[in-house]
Parts: structure tokens; sequence; C-alpha cells
């Protein structure tokens, strides 16, 4: 029996290449959120915010634009094809980032954000679709997991990038100004090396009838569904904790900015690290054993977290430590929930690619958000937030795979409701 051709046999771009500019393209979504997290406060206070809190909706509103267009860029990214929608999408995101720089309010500047998001929407889409285009099952997997490995990168060094320029311009602005950078680095390399996965021929027709069919495929397949909605819950932690890390890490442990980025990149580099670590398991293990542990490590571990910071108060080494082992978990969610949820949709991959994108992102800002303004100046309400996102989404995978869990079979394109 002949050997199955690589996936990316016949273009130009090698595999390292592909996994790079697939995680760089991802990377504008964590840029445009974690750079200017240093300045979060500095922003608010001088574009006039009500409150303290109000700092967050910077990255709230822009999660939500995020989300929704994500809905509008599958159908578009699979009737005209991934590249050309992706040069689109690319200068929006360059003339909304300079936008932000322009902002003289604090309204002004979440108009502008929530644009910013409206574009970032679209390079997640197209970078979903062009590895499902190209990989499937396990594969699709252990890819997802390398683009991740490399994507998280970029929470490590986004938040010291924002600090290091703020130290030296100290204007807030500066940080937008290297999202447009970004966004045309990108939007150069994509033109010239990323190959066009969706051929005439595989294209869709917008259309009522063909989006409705196309959605209602989403919604219908089980297995989609299932880990769509757990994503959606599980991450709003992952949200409340970006949204309000500067406040804790400031506030709470009376951190530098300098130090608050540091503990940042810990965290990240943790989950870096897990992430990586699944690329080299996932194809022998499988995804279900992988990723259903570790949302019950998720769970159990941030039920300790919360209940040590009850009885024995903050304590910045304990918090980081355990938040480490909590948090590593997510590297052994995000690729396997997202390629489960992908495996059996790829004649609809842009539209599914785009719901679920919209479903998880947009569920995760809104749960997130919740929670992160519930701060008072303590963690426990955040933290309890962790702890009952963690259940919720466990009892979601739980009843999706029909109340079993840890299964090492590969996913069905004919897992139905």
């Amino acid at each position: 029996m002949s050997a199955k051709p690589h996936p990316l046999a016949g273009h130009s771009i090698s595999t390292p290449e592909f996994v790079a500019m697939t995680a760089c393209l991802m990377a504008l979504n964590a840029l445009a959120i974690d750079v200017m997290l240093p300045a979060l406060s500095r922003i608010a206070m001088d574009l006039g915010a009500p409150t303290e809190n109000d700092a967050q909706y910077i990255v709230l509103v822009y999660m939500i634009g995020f989300g929704v267009s994500q809905l509008f860029w599958g159908p578009i990214t699979d009737r005209y094809g991934r590249k050309p929608v992706l040069i689109g999408v690319l200068i929006g995101y360059i003339v909304t980032a300079l936008g932000c720089t322009l902002s003289q309010d604090f309204n002004s500047l979440l108009s502008w954000r929530l644009l910013l998001g409206v574009f970032a929407g679209g390079t997640r889409v197209i970078s979903v679709s062009v590895v499902r285009d190209l990989f499937v099952g396990r594969g699709m997997a252990r890819i997802m997991s390398l683009v991740m490995t490399v994507f998280m990168v970029v929470p490590i060094l986004a938040p010291m990038l924002g600090a290091q320029i703020l130290n030296i311009v100290d204007l807030w602005q500066s940080t937008f100004g290297v999202l447009a950078a970004g966004g045309a680095i990108m939007l150069v390399w994509s033109a010239f090396r990323l190959p066009e996965t969706r051929p005439p021929e595989c294209r869709t027709e917008i259309n009522l009838k063909a989006v409705t069919k196309a959605y209602w495929t989403v919604f219908k397949t089980r297995q989609a569904l299932g880990y769509m909605l757990a994503s959606g819950v599980i991450f709003g932690s992952l949200m409340a904790y970006i949204s309000a890390s500067e406040q804790i890490y400031t506030d709470i442990f009376g951190l530098t900015a300098t130090e608050f980025t540091i503990c940042f990149a810990i965290i990240a580099g943790a989950m870096s690290i897990a992430t990586f670590t699944n690329s080299t398991l996932v194809e022998k293990l499988g995804q279900r054993l992988i990723s259903h542990t570790a949302i019950i490590g998720f769970t159990l571990g941030a039920l300790v977290l919360t209940l040590t910071t009850i009885f024995m108060g903050p304590n910045l080494y304990v918090f980081m430590a355990m938040f480490c082992l909590v948090f590593m978990n997510f590297g052994f969610m995000g690729p396997n929930f997202n390629s489960m949820a992908m495996e059996p949709l790829g004649n609809v991959a842009g539209y599914a690619s785009g719901v679920l994108g919209f479903a998880s992102t947009t569920m995760a800002a809104l749960i997130g958000g919740s929670i992160a303004h519930q701060y008072n100046g303590s963690m426990v309400p955040v933290l309890w937030g962790f702890v009952i996102l963690g259940a919720t989404s466990l009892v979601i995978v739980f009843v999706t795979e029909r109340f079993s869990l840890f299964g090492a079979k590969d996913v069905e394109a004919s897992n139905q409701l």
C-alpha cells in the first residue's frame, strides 16, 4: 500500500513555516489583548473611564467583536477563499489599530477596539480553516498543538514588550502602534507565502439556505456542539484572569508594572509548555484521555487554590506555583477541544470555524468579563468563578460523550444528535 502524501505536498511552504505562519496569524489576537495590559489603568484614567474596573472593558469589547465577527468571516472565506479574505482582514486590522492611537475619549477607544476585534476574528477563522483544510483527526490536534505552542510565546512577550515601550516612549498609544506593525508584517508574509487551501471547486455560495444548512450542521453535530460549549465555558476563566490580572498583581500583591509582566509571562510559559507537551503525546494517547484528564485537573486545582487563599490569605509564591499548575491544563484542553469540534465538519470548515469561534469566544468573553467584574480587592470571587466554570465544562463534556470519559476512539463524523 502506498503511503499517503503529506498534506502540504504540492505547496511551496514547509510544515515548520506553515505552523509558524498560522501561529503568528492567531497570535495577532493575543497581541491585541496582552500588549496593553500594563497600561490598562493608565489608559482608563487618561481617557476618563467611570471606574477602575471599567478598564476591563478594553479587553471585553475587543473580545465581543472578535467573537461575533467569526459568524460572518466563516461564510465569506468559504465563498471567496482563504487568501484574498485574509489580505482584506489584515488591512482592516492595521487601520483599526492605528485608529486606537487617535482615540480622544474612552468611548471612542472602545469603538475602535470593537472594530479591531472584528478584523482579528478573521485571522482566527482563516487560521483554523487552513489547518482543517489540510489536516484531520489526531494529525490536526498535533498541528494545532504546535501552532498553539508558538502562539503562546506572544502572551509571554507581549506584556513585557508593552511595558518596555511605555518606559521608553511613555505614551500608551504606542502599544497600539505595535499592533499595526505586527499586522503589516503578517500582511507581507502571508501575501507571498501562504498557499490557497480552498480551491474554487470547493467554495460554497453565500445565501440564506447555504448558511442555514452549514450552521445547522454544526449545531446538530453532537461532538462539535458539546466541545464548542465546553470551550466557551472553560475559557471564560482564562478571560477572567486576563481582564483582572493587572488589578490582582498590582493591588493585592503590590507588584510594579515590570514585575507584573514577569508573573504574567510565567503563567503563559507554563501553558506553552503544556501545549507543546500535548503535541508530543496526543497522537499516542488521544485527545479524549488528555483533555478529559485536564478538565478534571483544572477543576480540582482551582478548588484547592481557592480554599488555600481563603484559609492562608494571598501569598504571591503560593499563588504563582498553584496557578501555574492549574492553568497548565489549558495547554491540554484548547487544541484537543478545538480539533474534536472541527473533526466532523471538514465540508463546512470555514462556517464551522466561524460558528465555533463565535460561540466559544463570545461565551468566554461574557462569562469571563462577568467574573472579572466581581473583583473587589480580593481574589476569592474570581477563584470561585474558576471552580464553577471548570465543573460546568466537565459536565458538558460528560454529557457530550454520552456519560463517559477518557475514550480513546477517534471523533466520528457520523456522531450526530
